[in-house]
């Protein structure tokens, strides 16, 4: 893994944006304050969602490139590909934008966990509300 700052400086004393990612591209993107866009990764083939990263031009163009996932920690300040430590590799099938070039939605097929607990994904241990099989609704605070 490389380490850098977000915009692609790696000397952390402000933006620079990466020459790497074909600027069609980087000119419609709509980043944060910071340089990052949230990165849904889906499972392609269920359309199971499994975990939310974010990238920046760098980790978008790698991700374009290479055929795996790779995001920018936010808490490490490095980039990762996803699978490079843990062996569940996210191989990607399709990098899409929203409507808005603000969120990127990468469809992959998934091998092993995809949430660093070692669970199928992020969004399984704490659900908020879920229709139940009478199809009434239940809600935390009921």
């Amino acid at each position: 893994m490389t380490s850098s700052s977000p915009t692609g400086d790696p000397t952390g004393s402000g933006p620079v944006r990466p020459g790497q990612l074909a600027p069609e591209i980087a000119d419609r993107l709509k980043r944060t304050a910071d340089g990052l866009l949230p990165a849904i990764a889906q499972q392609y083939d269920t359309g199971e969602v499994l975990m939310l990263g974010w990238m920046d031009d760098e980790a978008l163009h790698r991700t374009l490139t290479t055929g795996r996932c790779t995001y920018w920690s936010r808490s490490r300040r490095e980039y990762w590909v996803k699978g490079d430590t843990s062996g569940h590799f996210q191989w990607v099938k399709s990098v899409a934008l929203d409507c808005d070039a603000d969120t990127v939605l990468v469809k992959v097929d998934q091998v092993g966990a995809a949430c660093h607990t070692g669970a199928r994904t992020c969004f399984d241990a704490d659900v908020l509300l879920a229709d139940d099989a009478e199809g009434e609704s239940s809600r935390a605070d009921q």
